[in-house]
């Protein structure tokens, strides 16, 4: 096929490509399955030309494969290096991220993304605007569009896989949005909210919608079209402006995806638990089933720190209705720019989240290490539970904070119940009795 294809095109035309062909091997999944959810535009294979020539690993996102992890990371005006950030790289595909998000603000935003497409074997993405902004020295105001096509063009030729471009914040969209409790919260839809109010204007993004399709396609680069509408509270979620941007997403799911590129759609990130299928539901309605692609949601405001959590709950639900792809939130969420540790423990919570939500779906094979751990408990094998788990050192460390010794790693029991109340020992111990008794219906003795 002619290199000039997407991966959209070439499915449409009834062929396959060897991204394809690798995400069926890996997801267990028929390849003209692959091929045929990539045509409709269920499945996006995010994987720009200039990445795929160093070395990119392409997966799929959409509801037919496994639930995919996005780790955001990035440096900030004030904190944060290439050296930091290649480490958070590195801690998030550690522990399972499908994707990365490059978020970077401040100086070197070039050299430092330059620096994680090499050595990511994982989907990047990025937000063009935050360079934008810096380029312009925060001045958004006099971006003119003909600068953001080039910064977009510039990514693009980096090799960046998705970018997140909040074209969808119409100009009549605002007056909802600034009538709630908090606002527009999204860093990108309120730097093209005050483009549009200084100029009495519309979004540029979505009147050169189609000039930013062309730049897409030429290098392959998937769409996340941005929700600068999210709530960004539980009072702010389900509104007119979140719903009314939803509307113009789907216009331009269909509009992108007639120009031959690949569109997912990012959702809400504050939703209480009762409206998270709603949801789900409408943005699979209203963009003609484009992968959706979630930041959580956090299911109540009260727990900053712990927003890993609160927002891990959501994530579960989310991906049990059809989130496609899960954005990850660390403990530092509201509060600060996320340490190597922080995106460990956020990348843990969300693949526990997707996990759980591909075992809720039935996928085929989702609870096969889930049982093979159960089977590791019930035989005290301590190792293979160790082996088995989502992080083996923490597993390892909370066993050994109390029983390091080798011996204990053979013993039937860990310092929760000790030698005498282990409840799987004395089921065996009752197993053992029942082969060497009759086998009678049992009746209690009078």
């Amino acid at each position: 096929m002619p290199e000039s294809m997407t991966q959209l095109e070439i499915a449409r035309s009834g062929e396959t490509t060897s991204e394809m062909e690798s995400i069926a091997q890996r997801e267990g999944i028929a390849l003209k399955t692959i091929r045929a959810e990539v045509a409709a535009g269920r499945m996006i294979i995010p994987a720009n030309k200039n990445h795929l020539a160093h070395g990119l690993k392409p997966i799929g996102i959409g509801i037919a494969v496994t639930c995919k992890v996005n780790a955001n990371i990035g440096n900030s005006e004030t904190v944060g290096d290439k050296e930091s950030e290649l480490e958070k790289l590195h801690t998030a595909i550690q522990y399972g991220a499908d994707t990365v998000m490059d978020l970077s603000t401040g100086n070197r935003i070039d050299e430092i993304r330059t620096a994680l497409i090499a050595a990511s074997p994982v989907p990047i993405g990025t937000v063009p605007i935050y360079q934008m902004v810096e380029e312009l020295d925060g001045q958004i105001e006099e971006m003119q569009p003909q600068q953001f096509l080039d910064i977009v063009e510039r990514q693009a030729r980096q090799g960046v896989d998705y970018m997140t471009i909040h074209c969808a914040i119409r100009l009549e969209l605002l007056p909802k949005a600034l009538d709630r409790l908090i606002g527009i919260v999204s860093r990108g839809g309120s730097l093209i909210a005050k483009w549009m109010m200084a100029h009495r204007r519309e979004n540029p993004l979505y009147t050169h919608f189609d000039d930013l399709c062309e730049i897409m396609r030429q290098y392959d680069v998937s769409w996340s079209l941005g929700d600068g509408l999210r709530p960004g509270c539980l009072a702010d979620a389900c509104d007119a402006a979140q719903y009314g941007e939803l509307d113009v997403m789907g216009e331009l799911t269909r509009r992108g995806r007639a120009r031959g590129t690949q569109v997912m759609v990012e959702g809400p990130g504050h939703v209480p638990m009762h409206k998270i299928e709603e949801n789900i539901r409408r943005q699979q309605a209203v963009c003609d089933g484009a992968p959706f692609y979630l930041l959580g949601p956090v299911v109540t405001d009260f727990a900053p720190g712990y927003d890993h959590i609160t927002s891990g709950i959501g994530a579960a639900m989310a991906g049990m209705y059809g989130a496609a792809m899960l954005c990850y939130v660390t403990p530092k969420e509201h509060l600060g720019l996320p340490k190597p540790e922080d995106v460990k423990q956020g990348m843990i919570a969300y693949k526990i989240a997707a996990h759980a939500a591909d075992i809720a779906r039935e996928r085929p094979g989702a609870r096969d290490r889930d049982d093979a751990i159960s089977k590791a408990r019930l035989l005290f094998d301590w190792n293979r539970q160790f082996e088995l788990a989502l992080d083996p050192e923490t597993a390892r460390a909370y066993h050994d904070e109390t029983l390091p010794e080798e011996l204990f790693k053979s013993q039937k029991y860990c310092s929760m119940c000790g030698p005498k109340y282990c409840a799987m020992r004395i089921s065996q111990d009752i197993r053992e009795l029942c082969k060497t008794s009759e086998l009678v219906e049992l009746k209690p003795k009078l």
